[in-house]
């Protein structure tokens, strides 16, 4: 009987032996392996970047068709879905929803700041009737400028039925040909590589490389034959003292400090939501306002890059993207003029620069509105 025990231990000793040698040698083949297809990926990450992104895309589009109901006679659209005009949808967690109801007295409607329905077209329009070059620019809210120059008219002479391209934005178009490069294409028509990047419609790649015969649509930017510069609102140099524009009456007394001294290389559009405050000397950001702490790096994959956000506590928010450094943490309370980072390029950016961004209720505002 004794015999037969010692013999089981010694079976059982021997198959946790040969078990753990296994075990080890398929652990070290397997690492190897890992490590084959890791360096394969991470060598070609840039050819199967779009493959990824558009097989995700279908895939998702997959789902959301299968299960809208659309198959059972439903519409896609219910009323679940969210409407235009809430919540940045890059950082939706960031802001509240503005509220339901009446606006508060002495503020004006900040949606009113953008187009509600912003074109990613050139249309083509025949002129009427007593049609001018000046009711045409109102019309599509560009400059009289833009439409002579997509046009190449050498006068402000126009007549009824001639038919006129008219761009989604003031500025010019472009061709990208070969050789072409965003910081070419900026410097030629004395644009920012930032606006031509952030414009939606343009479809810029997260590594600024250009597609020859793609159309670009340049905002603000000139012909360079062209002396006539687009009309453009005052740049101020220096920030310290910037301008506050009367278009937007603050509620609750809120009072914002501009964050950085530079010169603004970029406003408030409905395609940016924000103004860009460039600055080669990469100084130290502050605080707007006091506040809370909500945000302090970079939680997600988009393009604001490392960035900080402030409660201020009375309906407003700010936010604070593309820095190198940050100085704050989630949860810490800050004052007015405290530094919180330090200006940089991280994220989707083309250069030294902040980007600053004021919410009042989940809405954006300008910012050269309420800031002193």
């Amino acid at each position: 009987m004794n015999s037969l025990n010692d013999d089981l231990k010694a079976l059982f000793r021997a198959l946790i032996w040969y078990s753990k040698r296994k075990i080890s040698i398929f652990a070290h083949q397997f690492e190897g392996v890992k490590n084959f297809w890791v360096n394969i990926l991470m060598y070609g990450r840039g050819v199967h970047q779009k493959r990824f992104w558009h097989g995700s895309m279908i895939g998702l589009a997959s789902v959301g068709i299968l299960t809208s109901g659309i198959f059972g006679g439903q519409s896609l659209i219910s009323s679940t879905y969210p409407g235009i005009g809430g919540p940045d949808p890059r950082f939706t967690d960031a802001f509240e929803p503005f509220p339901a109801g009446p606006i508060l007295e002495g503020f004006q409607d900040p949606h009113t700041e953008y187009s509600e329905k912003p074109r990613s077209e050139i249309l083509e329009y025949e002129v009427e009737s007593g049609d001018t070059l000046s009711t045409i620019a109102e019309k599509f809210n560009i400059s009289t400028y833009t439409i002579k120059w997509e046009n190449n008219l050498t006068s402000d002479q126009i007549k009824p039925g001639q038919t006129l391209k008219i761009l989604p934005v003031s500025g010019v178009s472009h061709v990208v040909k070969s050789g072409d490069s965003l910081e070419s294409v900026a410097k030629k028509y004395s644009a920012e590589s930032q606006a031509i990047v952030d414009f939606p419609f343009n479809g810029i790649p997260d590594d600024f490389k250009l597609r020859v015969g793609q159309l670009l649509i340049i905002p603000d930017g000139s012909p360079p034959e062209v002396k006539v510069p687009v009309k453009r609102r005052p740049q101020p140099q220096y920030l310290a003292q910037g301008p506050q524009s009367p278009a937007f009456s603050a509620p609750f007394g809120a009072s914002f400090i501009w964050p950085a001294g530079g010169s603004i290389s970029q406003y408030f559009a409905w395609y940016h939501r924000g103004i860009d405050i460039a600055n080669r000397g990469a100084p130290g950001i502050a605080a707007s306002d006091g506040g809370t702490v909500v945000v302090a790096g970079w939680p997600d994959g988009y393009g604001y890059g490392n960035r900080v956000v402030i409660d201020h506590g009375n309906g407003y928010r700010s936010l604070y993207g593309h820095l190198s450094n940050i100085y704050v943490s989630v949860g810490e309370t800050v004052s007015r003029g405290q530094l919180i980072g330090q200006m940089g390029s991280t994220g989707r950016s083309t250069g030294m620069h902040l980007h600053l961004e004021i919410h009042f209720k989940g809405v954006p505002i300008n910012p050269l509105s309420i800031l002193k």
